[in-house]
């Protein structure tokens, strides 16, 4: 058995890594996840529950698929606890694929940080479990080193994601501007044109009272 953990800190609200955590897939720096699927979804007390389906493909190298196994897709069972009261994201994982043979269980918690809590800080730890082949604990060891890059990579992954939020933001705010800008300036035409007519109508006026006198 081998145990992984983690700590790292985002220069980024909680509620912005909440967000970007849900979207998080697809994402061109980590594209070995393939697809996400909804099992399920609740709220209880105000916490919102959620079960998906990870598809990805394996990460570990060729040679350690023909020992475990010759799955090209790995399924993952993911289940997560948003509590906006706390300002907590959770998210367990185990492997379904190989899970006879490899078990790998995840935690990952994202929380404010405790002394910014404009940050947010992430605490991730797995519990890793090879059995029923040979080679254990190197195995163990190979795949503890591609959890450890792939936690970098997910890291990164997260960043760019909250890159893209931030874009939309300012391309929806850009879209306003750009429509408080165009109703400004048809009030403005709008109002030059009643002041036009009202200017045509007065003159009209004026010209027929001098016309009544003569």
């Amino acid at each position: 058995m081998k145990l992984y953990s983690s700590e790292h800190t985002f220069e980024h609200s909680w509620e912005t890594v909440a967000k970007a955590a849900w979207r998080k897939y697809p994402n061109p720096i980590n594209p070995a996840v393939v697809a996400l699927d909804v099992v399920d979804r609740k709220i209880e007390n105000g916490v919102l529950k959620t079960h998906r389906l990870i598809s990805s493909s394996w990460s570990i190298p060729g040679w350690v698929h023909s020992l475990l196994g010759k799955d090209q897709t790995c399924y993952v069972s993911e289940f997560s606890e948003v509590n906006p009261a706390k300002r907590t994201l959770t998210l367990k994982s185990r492997n379904l694929t190989l899970c006879s043979l490899l078990t790998v269980d995840e935690r990952l918690v994202y929380t404010p940080h405790p002394t910014d809590t404009k940050k947010t800080l992430l605490q991730q730890e797995a519990v890793i479990s090879i059995q029923g082949v040979p080679l254990t604990n190197y195995l163990e060891n190979v795949v503890f080193d591609t959890m450890t890059s792939k936690a970098h990579q997910g890291r990164q992954s997260l960043e760019w994601v909250i890159g893209k939020l931030n874009n939309e933001v300012l391309e929806l705010s850009m879209a306003a501007q750009r429509g408080v800008d165009s109703l400004a300036t048809s009030a403005r035409r709008g109002m030059d044109d009643i002041e036009h007519n009202l200017e045509s109508l007065t003159g009209n006026q004026s010209n027929h009272q001098n016309f009544q006198t003569r």
